[in-house]
């Protein structure tokens, strides 16, 4: 039967004919043995775990105390880090869910790394509101469980136990959209492994496979379970940062106190979730090869999504000033002021040129297409995205309503360790995921894949690839 390819479709795989040639070079990876550089970056990242582990536990040890805190700032770095973590995860949904709903293409080389980064992103934010306790062995106190505490309970009322089952859900269809999209992988990995003859290795896939075995069936299933998961995780790409930004919102202090922040926050989120993936998926094609995958198109992409919710947030911060102006409030005005051209007005500065001003080279197309600036564009996001967490909490409480209550804020070596570390314990999820797991969706990548060649092997050998 002839086959007729449109030639205005896109090719989102490039100088790739072969389906067994992206099963190679997906494979490769793994079935080898770690390299000088691997092990080099996943060392260093696990350094920076252990300055982790040591910071949090002296903060066990001595108490909130040993933070920067005070009677007029209760919340600083701890909560800036949760917020900034929770939104770095809203990229890998909206590519992995909303994008499949929306049958983009160019989301099948990349959504496996996206959604790898959603889930270790969600893991590194819910570690901080259980250290801010203090007393880490009561986290369990979150939840709405029976006890013998008399009348203590949670209040429904409260944006911050709201932060918990948004999370938790958010953590849990994540977790398993993921895991569902890598089993076809994963019985791709065994049948591979077996013929190698590294029966242990074969064995851990074949567990993890669940006894994937290919049948039209299976596939049936996979792919009304997926557009299941999917149309459950979209409505979470909104609501998880909007009830997040109710921490804030529902208070009364003077910048917190607006009804902007829910989608000031999700369009924040995005933003900051695709410049992290901007940073990994540039190390990632260029480590592991990738470049016939994710191609420059895919990088053209997403640069595209940054200019556009980059655009958003600073229109959020125009936005607010305008707001304070209009208001009448003096409180409000003042606190707007304060923010660009108080004592911490350089964390603004930092905030704003990071996130309006940066984003715009991408309206270049050299710029776009320079892997090198990309990654530098992409870092100045993620710390003008943290910053701008920074801003929204520390300036609005540091000066309140009472001058007499006003006090600055410094961190400690702590607060900073503990921040620096959450990108160890991050990174070493990573490194251990592109090592050991397969960093794209092998089947998703050949289902788009324009004229594919068949390979002069034996029928049983094309099965098996």
């Amino acid at each position: 039967m002839s086959h007729h390819e449109s030639p205005i479709r896109q090719q989102w795989v490039q100088n790739t004919d072969y389906y067994t040639q992206i099963t190679e070079d997906v494979c490769r990876p793994i079935e080898a043995k770690p390299n000088l550089k691997w092990l080099a970056a996943f060392g260093l990242s696990f350094l920076v775990l252990c300055l982790f582990v040591g910071a949090v536990a002296w903060t066990i040890w001595e108490g909130i105390g040993a933070w920067g805190l005070n009677k007029t700032v209760g919340w600083a770095f701890d909560i800036t880090n949760f917020v900034f973590w929770v939104g770095i995860g809203h990229a890998g949904t909206l590519i992995s869910a909303v994008l499949l709903l929306f049958r983009q293409a160019w989301r099948n080389s990349i959504n496996r790394a996206t959604e790898a980064m959603t889930i270790f992103a969600v893991i590194c934010a819910g570690m901080f509101p259980i250290i801010h306790m203090g007393r880490p062995w009561l986290g369990l106190w979150f939840l709405p469980m029976p006890n013998t505490r008399g009348s203590l309970w949670v209040n429904f009322n409260s944006p911050l136990l709201w932060d918990v089952f948004a999370i938790s859900t958010y953590f849990s269809v994540s977790l398993v959209f993921w895991y569902l999209g890598m089993m076809p992988d994963f019985g791709a990995l065994r049948d591979r492994l077996r013929k190698k003859g590294q029966k242990i290795a074969a064995k851990i896939f074949a567990t993890l496979a669940f006894g994937w075995d290919g049948s039209m069936r299976t596939w049936s299933r996979y792919e009304i379970i997926t557009l299941i998961l999917a149309g459950l995780a979209t409505p979470l790409v909104l609501s998880v940062h909007s009830i997040v930004s109710m921490d804030f919102a529902t208070a009364v202090i003077p910048g917190w106190h607006t009804t902007i922040f829910p989608p000031y926050f999700v369009a924040g989120a995005i933003f900051s979730g695709f410049g992290m993936v901007q940073t990994l998926l540039i190390i990632q094609r260029a480590v592991y090869k990738h470049e016939n995958y994710i191609t420059m198109d895919h990088m053209e992409s997403i640069a595209k999504i940054v200019i556009a919710t980059g655009s958003l947030v600073g229109l959020a911060y125009m936005t607010e000033f305008f707001i304070a102006w209009y208001s009448g409030s003096i409180w409000e005005r003042y606190t707007f002021v304060n923010r660009a051209f108080g004592p911490l007005g350089w964390s603004y500065w930092i905030m704003f040129s990071c996130n309006v001003i940066t984003p715009q080279l991408f309206w270049f197309r050299k710029i776009r297409t320079n892997m090198f600036i990309t990654f530098i564009i992409s870092i100045f996001i993620n710390i003008g995205m943290w910053f701008e967490r920074f801003v929204i909490i520390v300036t609005s409480l540091h000066r309140d309503f009472l001058p007499s209550s006003w006090s600055m804020y410094t961190p400690t070596w702590v607060e900073a360790s503990i921040l620096i570390g959450s990108f160890g314990l991050f990174f070493t999820f990573y490194f251990l995921f592109a090592k050991y797991l397969p960093t794209i969706n092998m089947f998703e990548v050949k289902a788009i894949l324009k004229n594919p060649k068949q390979p002069k092997h034996t029928m049983e050998e094309t099965v098996n690839n």
